[in-house]
């Protein structure tokens, strides 16, 4: 015996379409406002671990600590024995900047530092009277944030500038 032809659905003519959305347009806002609302209220739950994670490592590792000088170099000078005998602190005022201490012998300078939001950007300001720290004064990237020695290069520059800071 053989089957009919029967449609499972029941087909819907293209022009009846603008009034059937016309006729649920409240449902359909009701609907999209529903989902604007979800999607911009839910964070990433991932991002959100990577951050709290460099912020956790960055104020355990970095913030109130004391650093040295370890390499400095500029192109090809080594300036690293001009920072003999000084030690750097970047203190906690959020966690995004504050300020910052060099002090060498009973000699104490003031200064401060900022970062980025994900702690890729390090920026240095320190006394410009004190002519040692015309190298530190700037933005630097960091190129390794691996504890002992953060190791930094110039951000947005190609520079041959490298700074090696250990923690001790």
């Amino acid at each position: 015996m053989q089957l009919k032809n029967t449609p499972i659905f029941t087909p819907i003519k293209w022009n009846d379409v603008p009034g059937l959305i016309y006729k649920s347009r409240f449902i359909i806002a009701v609907v999209f406002a529903i989902v604007l609302l979800l999607c911009s209220c839910s964070k990433n739950p991932i991002a959100q671990a990577q951050q709290n994670f460099l912020e956790k490592y960055f104020e355990e590792n970095i913030l109130n600590r004391d650093f040295t000088v370890q390499l400095a170099t500029d192109t090809s000078k080594d300036l690293t024995a001009q920072f003999s005998g000084y030690k750097f602190r970047l203190l906690k005022n959020t966690l995004l900047n504050g300020p910052m201490t060099a002090i060498s012998g009973t000699d104490l300078y003031s200064g401060s530092w900022s970062c980025n939001d994900d702690y890729s950007k390090l920026v240095i300001t320190l006394p410009s009277s004190v002519s040692t720290f015309s190298f530190l004064n700037r933005e630097w990237k960091f190129t390794k944030k691996a504890v002992p020695v953060m190791e930094l290069a110039p951000w947005g520059t190609t520079d041959p500038k490298v700074l090696h800071m250990e923690r001790q």
